[in-house]
C-alpha cells in the first residue's frame, strides 16, 4: 500500500493561490502589514482543509529559535497562577509557542534556577510572575516581561492596579464606619504586597479615629488563623480584618469561629484576588477581583513584541471591588 504523503507549504499556496512565502507569514504570525486579513484567512482556511502542519521541528532549525517560554511563579499550589499560565498559553498557541512552568519559591535567595540544562538555547524568552528581577540574573540576555512585580528599569512590565484595589477596600470600609482595621499581610517581600499595606494605612491615616494594625503570615489558612485570633485579641480589636489573600481571608474567618464573632455582624472581613475560594466561603467574601488569565495574557503580548524588536510599553490592569457578604457596619459596644 502506497504511503500517503503529508501535505506541503506548497499545497497550501496552490490551494488558496498565493506563494509559498505568504502561507509562511500568515502561518508563522508574521503577516500583520504585509498580508491583507483575507488573504490570511484563505491561507488558514486552506492549510485546515488539506490538514497542513508546519514542521515546527525544522522551521526552528532555520530560525534559531525554540519557540518557547517559561513562565516563573512562585508556587504551583496557589490558585492564582493557574489562570495566568491559562492566559499566557492561550496567546502562546495563536503564534506558535509553547509555555513551560518552573517554580522559584518566595524567598528563595539569588538567581532562579532554569529547568534546562542550557537555558540560553531551551527558550526564547521569561515571563516571571510575582517575583523580584534578581531572579532573572541566571539568564543573561533572554528577553523576559515581569508580571505583578511593580515597575522596574528596563524590563518590560504589565501588573496590577492593586494600590487603587486596596484604595477601593478602604472606601468600602470607611463607607461602613469601620475605623479600626487589622491588616493580615502576607509575609512576603514582593512589590504587590509592599504596594497593598501602603495604601491601606494611607487610606486611613487621613480619615479621623482611623488606625490600621498589622500582623504578618504565610499565605496558609492555619497560619493567618494565628495571626487573626493576635489581632482580635488585643484591648481595642478592630472591626474589620483586611487580607492580603482569599486564603487569608479563609484563616480570619475560623479566627472569628474560634473566637465566636459573626462574621460579618461582629466582625467584617475582606480579601484580596477573587480566586474560586472567595465564593466557598459562607458568607460568600468581599474581595478585589484581579484578572490573573489576563495578566498571563497581556504578558505573553508583551513578549513577543520584545521578541519582534519592539519595545513593550508597561501595562497595569485594573482590579474590580466585588462587595458581598462579608462586610457589613460595625457594631460598637
Amino acid at each position: 500500500m502506497p504511503a500517503i504523503s503529508r501535505p506541503t507549504s506548497k499545497d497550501v499556496a496552490q490551494e488558496a493561490g498565493v506563494s509559498q512565502s505568504t502561507v509562511s507569514l500568515v502561518l508563522g504570525g508574521k503577516w500583520s502589514g504585509r498580508v491583507s486579513p483575507a488573504t490570511a484567512r484563505s491561507v488558514r482556511s486552506a492549510a485546515e482543509r488539506l490538514g497542513y502542519r508546519p514542521n515546527q521541528a525544522a522551521r526552528n532549525l532555520r530560525l534559531g529559535t525554540t519557540r518557547t517560554v517559561l513562565l516563573m511563579v512562585p508556587t504551583l499550589t496557589a490558585p492564582f497562577f493557574g489562570p495566568v499560565y491559562t492566559g499566557a498559553a492561550r496567546v502562546a498557541a495563536r503564534h506558535g509557542f509553547g509555555v513551560v512552568v518552573s517554580t522559584w519559591p518566595d524567598g528563595a535567595a539569588g538567581p532562579a534556577d532554569s529547568p534546562f540544562a542550557a537555558p540560553d538555547e531551551a527558550i526564547d524568552g521569561i515571563l516571571a510572575s510575582s517575583m523580584a528581577p534578581e531572579a532573572l540574573a541566571g539568564f543573561p540576555g533572554t528577553p523576559a516581561v515581569m508580571l505583578d512585580s511593580g515597575p522596574l528599569g528596563d524590563v518590560p512590565t504589565v501588573d496590577f492596579g492593586v494600590a487603587d484595589g486596596m484604595r477601593a477596600i478602604a472606601e468600602h470600609l470607611a463607607g461602613l464606619g469601620h475605623r479600626r482595621i487589622g491588616h493580615l499581610a502576607a509575609a512576603v517581600d514582593q512589590w504587590t504586597f509592599h504596594a497593598r499595606a501602603e495604601a491601606l494605612t494611607a487610606a486611613f491615616a487621613d480619615l479621623p479615629g482611623g488606625t490600621v494594625t498589622r500582623a504578618a503570615c504565610a499565605i496558609d489558612v492555619a497560619a493567618a488563623k494565628d495571626a487573626a485570633v493576635r489581632l482580635l485579641a488585643t484591648p481595642d480589636p478592630p472591626t474589620a480584618l483586611v487580607c492580603d489573600d482569599d486564603l487569608v481571608a479563609a484563616g480570619a474567618y475560623k479566627a472569628a469561629r474560634a473566637l465566636g464573632l459573626d462574621v460579618p455582624s461582629e466582625l467584617s472581613v475582606t480579601g484580596f484576588d477573587d480566586v474560586l475560594l472567595a465564593t466557598a466561603l459562607e458568607p460568600e467574601l468581599t474581595t478585589v477581583r484581579l484578572p490573573a488569565e489576563e495578566l498571563g495574557a497581556a504578558g505573553m503580548t508583551a513578549l513577543l513584541e520584545l521578541l519582534a524588536g519592539r519595545t513593550p510599553a508597561p501595562r497595569v490592569l485594573p482590579g474590580d471591588l466585588v462587595v458581598r457578604g462579608s462586610t457589613a457596619s460595625p457594631r460598637y459596644d
